[in-house]
């Protein structure tokens, strides 16, 4: 039996659809032509016929039924809700026809099932079963994604074809349901079989229509340097949204969202999680209509978008997710973790570990020489520190040098002066070394001070006539034009080609204004946006497919951009500017939410820290960022001897550790969110070894008996834990777990266990009265716990 024939049943007789892998069911039917959702959850057994589900409730609405016997649209729980035919919540699509009319009416005409998974065109998308990655083939920057279908029992696909006949539009909804986790992808696929073009104003990726309304939502919202704070109230009558119009996702609101019933936490209750496969304008929105029914939808952001569609063509709309759980947000967690290293990122990264780096901005800024990175090398080597990143201030030459933010963007070329020998020539020597070298970019951007502005002015997005706003003294390039990204490639191909470059990190600082794209006329105007995003998208499959090799983290003025399209391309993100310790605890468990440990970019850098002035320890800041993809921004020429030496001994924790940091589930403890204390932990898929962090934000006098509960152990296995003050490896640690650190045998510690000594508890014990760390630290402490199973002779 086929995977779609395990994954997707079909009714023909009554053409209805339940996609269910025993975590999730949703259960489709066709009502008259028009495709709706009977329901959406826990998994339900197959039955013949859901036709009970069928809403026939009266209300009072526009309907067609006095002429064609129908149900009343409003009732139907629609997967494709259209503008204009009685139903007066938000649409899932809006086409402008050449007469004015808006009106569609799109009726089901056939499906497909398949096993496996279709890559989308041009864009980033989920893959089930073998990668098939943009070294495949890429053509261009509008030529065919990479990635092909996979024929595998990963998952399986059901295409559903639903037309307009008076436009000869026609609609494909793709779902895509997983065999091992309870996710669903949804996107649509609208083509142009009529004589005539129309514009598409409105295409959502996902649409679904919830029978009540008794959900709180969670939206993670922030600025710069505080990303994905949780926002949680409850579902209330009207609308309520997050989006963007910046021309990327943003800092201040990420295109996911939560929907959970109430009483829901890290441990148990029903949730829904959305997320949007895409790094441009987004929009998710919850309705609640007057009858208490819920409407969810999530795509590309309506305003400012309108993509004209000619005879014959089609648009694809990003990929949305929808995750569910039956027990609680930390499983929903795990759940998206799982799919963003199982079937997201190219599994050349997703589970392999990257190397630990240094990266000299907060070391020198602007202000570097070849013998100052070269001597900050050594050291990174000294402490162990596996590659070298060279950030901004490389490149431009003569009046055009980039040696602050007035100038240099876009010429991607060596600057003489600081590297005498090119990219190629500073490279050799951080080799010799003995470290891998990396190198920043800000390929979207350029400076009007640069040989490529001279060059190329109509190169930069602004509008006709009308002065164009400025940030950081830098403008943003066209990329929905392909001569830009045709250029943009060469000289960064130039440029990897010629020097061993194991590493980019590709920055983006600023959004777009002045929206127009000077290569189009008036009726595509709509398009930059979208087109921008795609070109991206272009460059970063091509940079890739010629580099397979080649680490790129992504970056927009720290983590304004993180989101799921760019993971597809850049296994981990810069997750903020910020890297205060206290700080990055908030921003890494929020972004938790949906992204994994491995995908959170996090540095120890220098205290007082640049962007808050508050002083934390070594230990504090080694033991938040490990929590991440670990690297260091700091100068090591103004440190003592016995701080090279405690960073020498937390490079050599962390790389022992980093399998389990990583590939271990995350178990959200303690929210940070109160200023008092934060906890986390990650449990390896047999449940042998865990390794906790233990934070005290801020300490209280006189403070009340405190125990952080672990989760993810076996109940009745015992466990050794330890506990360590600083990221050091114990005495006598071997490869497969603690051999040799001090014990207390009888398990008679009172209160917390002391730096350095192990006890052994039970994994009930553990979870269920937990870890005495009432004093453990005072303002800005942390404490680390490697929990291991001991086996029984």
């Amino acid at each position: 039996m086929g995977a779609h024939q395990q994954l997707i049943a079909v009714n023909d007789d009554l053409t209805q659809f339940h996609l269910t892998n025993r975590r999730v069911s949703m259960i489709l039917d066709v009502v008259e032509g028009k495709l709706v959702n009977l329901y959406t959850g826990a998994a339900v057994p197959y039955r013949d016929d859901f036709g009970y589900l069928v809403d026939d409730s009266f209300r009072v609405q526009a309907t067609t039924a006095d002429e064609h016997g129908e149900h009343r649209i409003e009732q139907l729980r629609q997967e494709f809700p259209e503008y204009g035919r009685g139903d007066f919540r938000g649409s899932a699509v809006t086409i402008l026809q050449s007469n004015g009319s808006r009106i569609t009416d799109f009726r089901y005409v056939g499906y497909r099932a398949v096993n496996g998974k279709p890559a989308l065109e041009g864009l980033p998308s989920t893959y089930a079963g073998t990668y098939a990655g943009p070294a495949a083939g890429e053509s261009g920057p509008d030529g065919p994604d990479a990635a092909a279908t996979t024929v595998d029992d990963a998952a399986a696909t059901l295409s559903i074809d639903l037309k307009d006949d008076l436009t000869g539009l026609t609609a494909t909804l793709n779902y895509t349901i997983f065999r091992d986790e309870p996710v669903i992808a949804r996107s649509v696929r609208l083509t142009n079989g009529g004589d005539e073009p129309v514009t598409v104003e409105r295409l959502a990726s996902l649409n679904l229509d919830l029978p009540d309304s008794d959900y709180t939502m969670t939206e993670f919202t922030g600025a710069w340097a505080r990303e994905r704070t949780p926002h949680t109230q409850p579902l209330h009558p009207g609308v309520q949204s997050v989006a963007s119009m910046w021309g990327a996702s943003g800092p201040y609101f990420s295109p996911n969202a939560i929907l959970a019933r109430p009483g829901a936490d890290e441990d148990q209750g029903e949730a829904f999680g959305l997320a949007f496969v895409y790094s441009g304008n987004f929009d998710l929105h919850a309705e609640v209509d007057a009858y208490d029914a819920t409407r969810l939808q999530l795509g590309i952001n309506p305003s400012g978008f309108a993509w004209r569609l000619q005879p014959g063509e089609s648009f694809q709309s990003p990929e949305a997710l929808l995750g569910y759980s039956a027990h609680g947000l930390g499983a929903l967690s795990r759940t998206f973790h799982r799919i963003v290293l199982d079937h997201l990122e190219n599994p050349r990264w997703a589970r392999r570990e990257r190397p630990i780096l240094i990266n000299n901005w907060e070391a020198t800024y602007f202000d570097f020489t070849s013998d100052k990175l070269l001597e900050l090398a050594r050291l990174a080597k000294r402490a162990g520190v596996e590659l070298f990143v060279l950030d901004d201030g490389w490149f431009g030459r003569g009046g055009h040098a980039r040696v602050d933010d007035r100038a240099g963007l876009g010429d991607w070329v060596a600057n003489p002066e600081r590297l005498p020998g090119g990219v190629a020539g500073i490279a050799e020597k951080i080799n010799a070394i003995g470290l891998q070298f990396g190198l920043w970019f800000e390929p979207e951007m350029v400076n009007r001070a640069s040989d490529l502005y001279e060059a190329h002015p109509d190169w930069v997005i602004a509008t006709p006539g009308r002065a164009s706003a400025v940030y950081r003294q830098q403008y943003v390039l066209n990329f929905a034009n392909p001569d830009v990204v045709d250029h943009i490639y060469e000289k960064m191909h130039a440029i990897l080609s010629t020097a061993n470059v194991a590493y980019v990190k590709w920055d983006m600082n600023r959004f777009i204004t002045e929206v127009y794209d000077v290569t189009r006329g008036a009726e595509r105007q709509g398009e930059l946006f979208h087109r921008y995003i795609l070109g991206v998208y272009a460059l970063y499959r091509r940079l890739l497919a010629a580099f397979p090799d080649l680490l790129i983290e992504g970056c927009a003025s720290g983590g304004s951009r993180f989101d799921m399209g760019i993971l597809a391309y850049s296994p981990q993100i810069w997750t903020s500017d910020d890297t205060d310790a206290v700080e990055r605890l908030s921003i890494q468990y929020g972004t938790s939410a949906f992204f994994p440990v491995s995908a959170m970019g996090a540095h120890v850098s220098i205290t007082p820290n640049h962007q808050t002035g508050r002083s934390e320890s070594l230990a504090m800041r080694g033991a938040v960022a490990m929590f991440g993809t670990f690297g260091y921004e700091m100068d090591l020429t103004r440190l003592g001897e016995g701080e090279l030496d405690e960073i020498a001994r937390q490079v050599a924790f962390f790389r022992k550790y980093a399998p389990l940091l990583h590939d271990g589930d995350l178990y959200r403890l303690r929210a940070p969110y109160d200023h008092r204390r934060a906890a986390w932990m990650t449990v390896s898929s047999d449940r042998r070894h865990a390794i906790v962090g233990d934070y005290v934000i801020l300490g209280v006098p006189n403070r009340p008996k405190s125990r952080v509960r672990l989760r993810g152990l076996d109940e009745d296995a015992l466990y050794r834990v330890t506990s360590l003050s600083r990221l050091e490896i114990p005495d006598g640690d071997a490869a497969d777990g603690i051999a040799g650190a001090a014990t207390d045998g009888a398990g008679v510690v009172r209160g917390p266990i002391p730096d350095g000594v192990s006890v052994v508890r039970s994994g009930g014990e553990l979870m269920r009265i937990g870890i005495d760390d009432t004093n453990i630290g005072p303002d800005f402490a942390a404490r680390i716990y490697l929990v291991d199973r001991i086996d029984e002779e």
